[in-house]
């Protein structure tokens, strides 16, 4: 096997490798992007749990005065 063959492999595996890193690089991007807009939607709903308990405790606070109202 002659050097310039060598070379030539080498440079066809780093050239290659390139190809698979900006690949790697894009996924990356587009993984990263979905666990913003996972996290944003996450904190929402933590949002409107907390809200739907708060409502719902003040809801069971009456409970027992419509109770002794009756």
């Amino acid at each position: 096997m002659s050097s310039a063959t060598q070379v030539e492999q080498i440079a066809e595996r780093v050239e290659r490798l390139l190809v698979r890193y900006e690949e790697l690089q894009r996924t990356n991007a587009l993984l990263t992007q979905q666990v913003e807009v996972l996290t944003q939607e996450r904190d929402s709903l933590r949002s409107r749990l907390s809200a739907a308990r708060s409502r719902v405790d003040a809801l069971l606070e009456r409970l027992p005065e419509i109770k002794s109202a009756a």
